[in-house]
């Protein structure tokens, strides 16, 4: 077994990192909306958030590659703003993850805010909390274990992409060339040494990602429960 390039492990690493924050900050909202709202279209905004959960990578791949495209709008907009384009860039690699991985941060959270229940909520609202300090100072921490699943999930998911990120970024070394693709790139040349290294890398680090889940579930009690 050789050793792996590190190059696309480090560009991996930071995508993940990335990706997790940003939807972190899109997710929390969200999750919050859908726990507690009342819209008889929630579940039409349920079914479109979860739709990464069933559609092939590459069909969303391709159609996150269209609107990412300098003659759609939204590609054509972003490249006018900042003179870059999305496709073939970090930038639309990390736009791309967020969309994938979507589901694995919002669902952990919506779960636990709607465990969570009204009744710490309407407490801290008789202590004259506000909203605002109501979800950091109360149901944020209440709802930890939800919080940590979802950050442990949509890193671990972004890492293991494949079909989206090649649609959207190629294999462009250093820039858009992450581990999945290495692999495949070395598996197609034959150089099966180094997928075997760079396999068995990342076949550690998600089982340590898988047992990190399985530890806060099982160290941080559910919301709402005993």
């Amino acid at each position: 077994m050789t050793l792996p390039d590190l190059a696309p492990l480090w560009l991996t690493l930071r995508l993940g990192l990335v990706v997790m924050v940003a939807l972190l900050v899109l997710a929390m909202p969200l999750a919050w909306w859908l726990a507690h709202t009342k819209c008889r279209l929630k579940p039409l905004f349920e079914a479109i958030t979860a739709l990464p959960l069933v559609l092939p990578p590459t069909v969303l791949g391709f159609y996150l590659l269209i609107a990412f495209s300098p003659r759609a709008p939204f590609g054509g907009a972003f490249l006018r703003l900042t003179g870059e384009t999305l496709t073939f860039s970090f930038t639309g690699l990390v736009l791309a993850s967020m969309v994938y991985s979507l589901p694995f941060a919002v669902q952990p959270l919506q779960a636990a805010f709607e465990a969570l229940g009204r009744a710490p909520l309407e407490a801290a609202a008789c202590l004259r909390a506000r909203p605002i300090d109501r979800f950091f100072t109360v149901a944020l921490p209440l709802s930890l274990r939800g919080l940590l699943t979802a950050m442990v999930l949509s890193f671990a998911h972004t890492l293991g992409e494949f079909g989206v990120v090649l649609m959207v970024g190629g294999n462009i070394p250093g820039k858009t060339k992450v581990i999945s693709i290495a692999i495949y790139e070395q598996v197609e040349t034959i150089k099966l040494a180094e997928a075997h290294g760079a396999s068995a890398l990342m076949l550690v680090v998600s089982f340590v990602l898988l047992l990190a889940v399985y530890s806060v579930n099982r160290r941080f009690p559910q919301a709402g429960g005993a």
